[in-house]
């Protein structure tokens, strides 16, 4: 029998709620390492990769030689370092001659892996290639377009995976408002063939346009790279629910006495219960009531000079 080990302090509770799955998932960050053999263009493509997602990956530098994602039982120790590390996406990189140049993209749910997709890397640029105004160098961090540009991302089951994966990649943190000053990059994902992607990295320059939206232009900035999808793995119908679980969206809940209207806004209205006015306190309530005694008092007497005058007459 397994025995379930429980967090013992509060602090250590709250650290595994914040790595527990979630209905609304924060900013996913990706895992980058490499497997026991490499080549130089692919290390020059993970450290780019590293590069353009700095500040959401982590990136192992050690060769790791019991990783086999697509094989049972080589997924273990990718899981563990998914745990450690709190990713959700990984990038592994190896070399091999059957498979030169050999990239495996894939996501986790649960930190257990979801879905894989292995491509080679042809016709690799580094940023180092390429000549352009370092003014218009992409700031660290910034939020990216990503266009996917051909008829196979809709048409080739291959294509559509990679887009899916290749989007959860490279888009960094879900915002709803997002400044469009702010936007100074762009990844162009273009579909040559049923199993080729072009992909490279491009530089937004804002110009004037005589309207109030500005006219963009794209200049490249690398790196850029062709990659040929090889295999791939989609996840199990079952897996593929419980992970595409979502909130329901709950109806507002109506508040009592308040109305909106087009033109006058939100509307309330106020009920105030009937005042009594007779038993609200004085507040010189000590000086009342002498002035009533005193008062009672002269009626009193004027009451019994009176009776006293009626009978003296009779």
């Amino acid at each position: 029998m397994m025995k379930i080990k429980t967090p013992r302090s509060g602090r250590v509770r709250r650290a595994l709620e914040k790595r527990a799955p979630k209905l609304v998932e924060t900013g996913k960050k990706t895992l980058i390492l490499q497997g026991t053999k490499t080549s130089g263009t692919l290390n020059e493509v993970l450290s780019e990769i590293y590069h353009l997602k700095k500040g959401g990956a982590v990136r192992f530098t050690r060769k790791n030689d019991n990783i086999r994602p697509f094989e049972s039982g080589g997924e273990t120790s990718l899981e563990f370092f998914s745990l450690k590390t709190d990713c959700s996406i990984f990038v592994y990189g190896s070399h091999s001659k059957k498979r030169p140049n050999n990239l495996v993209l894939g996501r986790m749910y649960d930190h257990h892996v979801y879905d894989l997709v292995e491509v080679g890397v042809e016709n690799f640029k580094s940023i180092e290639s390429f000549t352009y105004d370092k003014k218009m160098a992409p700031r660290v961090g910034s939020k990216p377009f990503v266009a996917f540009v051909g008829e196979g991302f809709e048409n080739v089951d291959e294509l559509k995976h990679l887009k899916e994966v290749l989007l959860d990649l490279l888009r960094g943190e879900v915002v709803e408002n997002i400044n469009l000053a702010g936007l100074d990059r762009a990844y162009v994902c273009t579909a040559i063939s049923s199993n080729k992607v072009y992909l490279t990295h491009c530089a937004l320059r804002l110009k004037k346009s005589g309207s109030v939206v500005p006219r963009m232009e794209l200049v490249e900035v690398g790196p850029s790279m062709d990659l040929v999808v090889r295999r791939h793995r989609l996840p199990n119908e079952g897996l593929r629910k419980e992970a595409m679980k979502t909130a329901k969206d709950q109806p507002k809940k109506k508040i009592k006495n308040v109305s909106s209207d087009a033109i006058e806004g939100t509307i309330g209205k106020i009920y105030i219960p009937d005042q009594k006015v007779g038993d609200v306190a004085l507040p010189n309530k000590a000086k009342g009531v002498k002035r009533e005694r005193r008062e009672a008092k002269k009626k009193e007497a004027n009451e019994r000079a009176s009776k006293k005058q009626k009978e003296e007459s009779e």
